[in-house]
């Protein structure tokens, strides 16, 4: 590389830092002007094990921040997005969890299906529901897992079957997140009678307030109620809401795990380093810092945290280049197994932090603190969006090539 390339991108570089760091700037103002007032008290509010807090208020915030034009930034123009660079994203996301900004509501619809229909969508689809997931009027749930089919996407059985301009659906789904507030679902279905694993999958938007379908909540550890059952019932669809060609929904719904393991965790690291400052900081005050078991312990999880943000940020970059899907799924299934088993240690660690209090309710309606939730939470975290088991199978058996586990 000649002197004068170096010298233009040291300059293009230079220009780019001074762009990012007035875009950082540009969301803390904003952050700080706007989370005061009506939205003050939301702050810290929403989080994993949390999300009943303060709903609706949070769906008015996340609508405001709609109509402000800070959702959907990585999406083209033609769609209502920036076309934030990948750089501008994570930005956003660590300044908003730095702000202690409500978890939004909106996640489902805007991390994982509306990148899902800019990749794999019909034009039709796009200019259908991108609008709704922008502006968050429209609120979505994942159909993914079923009592049958936990983490094993490929055994599912609920089936689809064409009727004329319909896709008329039944089956059940579980574990399925905000399925009692959400507007519509994205469900992968058998399509294909008498098909088996991998094969004769499609990929279906699904309204949710219609007759023949039903959702229960489930009661968690925590006492909330985030999960569902939900019951098809000859619920329907019309035939054009397939993603991708019917057949498709494996390719499909790998891409949308792929994209639920993106940009916004880097968002969700600055989260955990929080509960890990705090947690630091309940060790000093009651002297438990001084036990150098648990002090080594700490040290562990922030060296730990160091690791998941190099990892996140190594993934991010090599996801805009072109990688063969074995990759793609290696990366995404590496970085479930980090997060996941970080955080449910940082919940037995919490439990070890505050000893025999810890066992404790906060009062006699059985309340928990955020330590107990943290911990109880945290059981899940290592089981749902894909259990260690699969996830290691997956690494095992796509990436290294190993022989198939025993069935």
């Amino acid at each position: 590389m000649s002197a004068i390339q170096t010298s233009d991108s040291a300059a293009a570089a230079a220009a780019q830092a001074g762009d990012d760091r007035r875009f950082a700037a540009e969301i803390r103002a904003w952050l700080a002007e706007n989370l005061e007032g009506r939205f003050r008290e939301l702050r810290g509010l929403g989080g994993p094990g949390s999300e009943h807090e303060a709903f609706d208020e949070r769906l008015e915030w996340d609508r405001h921040l709609a109509a402000a034009g800070w959702t959907c930034l990585g999406w083209p123009k033609r769609y209502g997005g920036r076309e934030a660079t990948l750089r501008q994203q994570v930005i956003f996301h660590e300044e908003y969890a730095k702000a202690d900004a409500p978890a939004r509501v909106s996640h489902l619809g805007e991390e994982l299906l509306g990148p899902t229909l800019l990749a794999f969508g019909t034009e039709e689809q796009k200019q259908r529901f991108l609008p709704g997931i922008k502006t968050v009027t429209q609120l979505w749930c994942q159909g993914y897992s079923e009592p049958g089919a936990g983490s094993d996407l490929a055994a599912v059985s609920t089936a689809a079957r064409r009727d004329g301009d319909h896709w008329v659906i039944n089956g059940q789904k579980i574990w399925t997140s905000l399925a009692h507030v959400a507007d519509w679902c994205f469900a992968v279905c058998r399509t294909e009678p008498g098909s088996t694993r991998h094969q004769g999958l499609s990929y279906l938007l699904v309204p949710m307030k219609q007759p023949g379908v039903q959702v229960r909540p489930i009661v968690q550890l925590t006492g909330t109620s985030e999960f569902n059952e939900v019951f098809f019932d000859d619920a329907r669809t019309e035939a054009g809401l397939v993603v991708g060609e019917p057949g498709e929904g494996w390719r499909v719904a790998m891409g949308t795990l792929t994209f639920e393991r993106g940009i916004s965790t880097v968002g969700q690291q600055i989260r955990f380093a929080r509960e890990l400052a705090d947690l630091e900081a309940v060790a000093r005050a009651d002297g438990r810092i001084d036990d150098p078991l648990l002090a080594e312990r700490l040290d562990r999880a922030w060296v730990g945290l160091r690791v998941l943000r190099a990892h996140a940020l190594r993934t991010l970059e090599s996801a805009h280049e072109t990688v063969d899907a074995r990759t793609a799924a290696g990366q995404a299934s590496v970085s479930k197994l980090l997060w996941a088993d970080w955080h449910r240690g940082l919940g037995e660690l919490a439990m070890d932090v505050l000893g025999a209090p810890g066992l404790l309710a906060q009062n006699s309606a059985g309340e928990l603190d955020q330590w107990q939730r943290l911990f109880l939470f945290t059981r899940a975290d290592t089981i749902y969006g894909g259990s260690d088991e699969v996830q290691r199978n997956i690494i095992s058996e796509r990436v290294l090539g190993l022989p198939r586990e025993a069935r």
